[in-house]
């Protein structure tokens, strides 16, 4: 058996892949994955890493705008497509797929494409609650369309193509409870537990928030525990802290990370998450129901963050917070009122858990077995 996954642009698009792509060969010993994705991606990182062979095509995105860079950007991504084209069918003659699989980014768009174009079983998956511009024009030739939520059904031309399996989400988020995962991080009062992180995109703009923020838990004496993960921002926002006589030993219970490496300890651990909403990070905080109050980055395509985090917080298990409303005072007296709440935190936690599908994998995995023939 061989099977061709197809992705890229963000962990949100490849993670999902290399979920399935693991479970494909755990379940038929022999079975051969591919990978492919754009020249120079995320992907061509991330997926050597997690030992699977990927293969590139040449392929850009196309920009909504009518400057003179965007139009030069844009012809010479109709160059590509043609190219892309051709790479796409010499990987197809070589690896001979059983099924075809696009988790989304735009390098799916030539493989998806020219595998349905060949009669080979095609599926698409996308993790965001809109579909972008990839997964809409492969929805109208792709066999199924697999989504995370109910409510992104309506967006596809044809929802009887559409089948809600949730998002793959590593194994790793579900191996502690909430104590353990406590314990195996050395707290040991009974202070609710904050995490925050912000990602890399507008993250300088949010960690200059939380300098504020981590000032205000100085004053008031840290009345709960906090541990932030920084990103590339960590030195510049250290250094800030130091000068306001912030951090390091004297604020017990507040830690300030570069990384947070051991997210699923970590996330598990939590009583509150501050965070983007990514389609990694919802599938993520509705699978083990974690209460959150998300502030969507203003800079993705189509604002599909904030259509993300709608989703959880139009079901009341989040709280929504747009980047423009937000102060290191508004993100502090909002955190601070939900950890003192904890009947409202367990209502969210009960709403995420109605609406999340935690064997996604498992479904996913049922429905592209069923494709090959």
């Amino acid at each position: 058996m061989n099977i061709l996954f197809t992705c890229g642009g963000t962990a949100g698009h490849i993670n999902p892949a290399v979920a399935l792509a693991r479970m494909f060969q755990i379940r038929n010993p022999g079975c051969r994955v591919l990978f492919v994705g754009a020249d120079g991606g995320m992907e061509t990182r991330l997926v050597p890493k997690e030992g699977f062979e990927l293969k590139t095509v040449t392929i850009t995105n196309f920009q909504r705008s009518l400057t003179p860079a965007a139009i030069v950007h844009n012809v010479g991504t109709v160059i590509n497509m043609g190219k892309s084209d051709r790479q796409a069918k010499k990987i197809l003659d070589e690896f001979k797929p059983d099924l075809v699989v696009g988790t989304g980014g735009f390098a799916s768009y030539p493989v998806v494409k020219a595998a349905a174009r060949r009669g080979i079983p095609t599926a698409v998956h996308e993790s965001n609650a809109v579909p972008g511009l990839t997964t809409k024009a492969l929805s109208k030739v792709t066999d199924v369309v697999m989504v995370g939520f109910e409510e992104s059904r309506s967006h596809y031309d044809d929802p009887d193509k559409v089948v809600v399996t949730g998002t793959p989400v590593r194994g790793d988020f579900f191996q502690y409870t909430r104590q353990e995962a406590r314990a195996k991080l050395g707290i040991d009062d009974d202070r609710p537990l904050l995490l925050s992180y912000w990602g890399s995109l507008g993250a300088e703009v949010m960690n200059g928030y939380m300098v504020d923020f981590i000032s205000r838990e100085s004053r008031e004496g840290a009345p709960f525990r906090h541990i932030h993960g920084a990103g590339r921002d960590f030195a510049a926002m250290t250094k800030e802290l130091a000068a306001a006589g912030v951090g390091g030993d004297s604020l017990p219970g507040v830690e300030v990370r570069e990384y947070i490496y051991d997210m699923p300890l970590v996330m598990a651990a939590a009583d509150l998450v501050l965070c983007r909403s990514g389609a990694s990070t919802i599938s993520e905080l509705a699978a083990i129901a974690k209460p959150a109050v998300l502030v969507p980055s203003p800079n993705v395509t189509a604002d599909h963050q904030t259509k993300n985090a709608k989703i959880l917080s139009g079901a009341g298990g989040a709280v929504l917070l747009p980047e423009k409303e937000c102060s290191g005072a508004r993100l502090y007296e909002t955190a601070r009122e939900l950890l003192a709440d904890n009947a409202r935190r367990a209502d969210m936690s009960r709403k995420l858990s109605a609406m999340s599908i935690p064997d996604a994998n498992e479904k996913i995995y049922e429905v592209l077995k069923g494709l090959i023939r």
